[in-house]
């Protein structure tokens, strides 16, 4: 298994995991929230950077 897929794997466990234990919309929110918040503390650069790779592997 690969670096990203196990890293997928475990999103996919906590993921569930937050749902059982917290209500939905709770769930949802941190889900959501920490990769916004990640997103938003890349430099400019960073981000910029990070949509160019994007692209490549849409294959675009």
């Amino acid at each position: 298994m690969s670096r990203n897929a196990k890293i997928a794997a475990g999103g996919v466990a906590a993921g569930l995991i937050l749902m059982i234990w917290l209500p939905w919309w709770a769930a949802m929110l941190i889900i959501l929230g920490v990769p916004t918040a990640a997103y938003l503390t890349l430099d400019e650069s960073q981000r910029r950077r990070l949509r160019r790779v994007s692209r490549k592997e849409l294959g675009r």
